[in-house]
C-alpha cells in the first residue's frame, strides 16, 4: 500500500541529511523508523497488559516488601 508523508521542510531536512550520511534512501530511513515505532509500541502495550493482569495477583506481597 503506498502513502504520501507530508513532513515539515526542517523534517524533511533532517531526513535528508540523514540519508546522505548514511547513504540510504529518504523512504528506506522512514520505513525504518515506522518498524521501530511500532515494534517499540507493540512491545510496550505487551507489557502494560501483562503487568495489568500480574500485578493484582502480587500486591499482598509487593507492600510488604515496600514496607
Amino acid at each position: 500500500m503506498s502513502m504520501t508523508l507530508r513532513l515539515s521542510d526542517a523534517e524533511a531536512d533532517a531526513l535528508r541529511r540523514r540519508a546522505e550520511r548514511e547513504s540510504r534512501s529518504m523512504q528506506d530511513i522512514a520505513r525504518q523508523a515506522v518498524r521501530e515505532y511500532v515494534e517499540n509500541h507493540s512491545r510496550a502495550e505487551l507489557l502494560d497488559s501483562v503487568l495489568d493482569q500480574e500485578l493484582p495477583r502480587y500486591a499482598e506481597a509487593l507492600e510488604r516488601l515496600g514496607q
